[in-house]
């Protein structure tokens, strides 16, 4: 049983690896869902089913990881800017502010039909940034590719001011609860990775389809 990532983001990969895990990417290329009539997490929880079970039914064999991250401010939705100008004004309107970093995860086995959903909430504060602070930042990464239009593994305290919860998550992955989840329901890390004592293993819970 291989462990499979339905996405092509470098900093999932490098989460999972770097806990002790060889894992394959296989992205899902779906059209994302860009709204949802629920709660903010029911949407990143839904794009990251859509991309698990993609990815699931051509490898039924496998545990495939799904995964959407979204960044919400004031109950709007923020996914991955269009182009330069609409990350400025992104960083713009959460500079200075509290947002908070929603990821959905849904881990699929298909030859189980065995599905864990969960979501993690963490709550990140900018600082104050001016419009010359923010296209200086915006010269230093590729924000086209990251929900929020910003990179919390490599900020340094440039923008972000500090973090309440899972820092794993703001990069893309709560990798904690994802252990977790990976150990009690599939049974998959326990040779390669131990589970931190206390880790969150409150999920959804394991759902046939």
């Amino acid at each position: 049983m291989r462990l499979v990532l339905a996405s092509r983001s470098p900093r999932r990969r490098d989460l999972l690896e770097a806990n002790g895990l060889g894992v394959e990417c296989d992205p899902a290329d779906v059209e994302e869902l860009i709204a949802h009539d629920g709660h903010p997490s029911e949407l990143a929880l839904a794009n990251a089913e859509l991309k698990s079970r993609v990815v699931s039914s051509r490898r039924p064999a496998d545990l495939v990881i799904g995964a959407d991250t979204i960044v919400v401010l004031d109950g709007e939705i923020f996914g991955k800017p269009r182009d330069l100008p609409h990350a400025e004004e992104i960083l713009s309107r959460l500079a200075g502010r509290v947002h908070e970093v929603i990821t959905g995860v849904c881990i699929i086995r298909w030859e189980q039909h065995a599905m864990v959903k969960f979501s993690e909430t963490t709550r990140v504060k900018f600082r104050p940034l001016d419009a010359a602070a923010i296209r200086a930042y915006l010269e230093t990464i590729d924000p086209l590719d990251k929900a929020g239009a910003y990179a919390a593994q490599n900020d340094g305290g440039r923008i972000i001011d500090c973090v309440e919860g899972s820092f794993s998550n703001v990069v893309g992955l709560p990798v904690e609860r994802t252990l977790a989840a990976l150990t009690d329901h599939f049974g998959f890390a326990g040779q390669a990775v131990k589970r931190a004592e206390n880790s969150p293993s409150a999920f959804l819970g394991i759902d046939k389809f």
